[in-house]
């Protein structure tokens, strides 16, 4: 999140939560400057989303534990796969056909060799 996404996050909470801020301006300051670095990797619509369930549900204003929320971690063994997948698509047929007869023919002399 950058600081124009906190401060988003701030004017939501300074409406439910009249104290939120303080009153002075270099605490307010702040106040942001820490917020925003904490909260830098953090996804603004799923902060947004628990922001607004907090604000319904609790009398207090939150912590940044408790309206934390980071975007998925990407599945990097789903992306290999999918790269698999797309080179796989580009061999030709005659030579998968070949490799599946070349590992048949393994397979064969194994079963025969025991």
């Amino acid at each position: 999140m950058d600081k124009a996404q906190v401060l988003k996050v701030f004017k939501v909470l300074q409406n439910a939560y009249p104290r939120f801020m303080p009153d002075n301006t270099e605490d307010a300051q702040e106040k942001l400057d820490t917020w925003t670095r904490m909260m830098r990797d953090m996804d603004f619509k799923r902060v947004m989303k628990k922001v607004e369930e907090h604000t319904v549900s609790n009398k207090f204003p939150p912590s940044i534990a408790e309206i934390s929320a980071y975007a998925p971690k990407e599945n990097e063994s789903l992306k290999k796969m999918e790269q698999w997948e797309r080179e796989a698509a580009e061999v030709p047929q005659e030579t998968k056909d070949r490799f599946l007869a070349e590992l048949n023919k393994l397979m064969e002399a194994k079963v025969n060799d025991k």
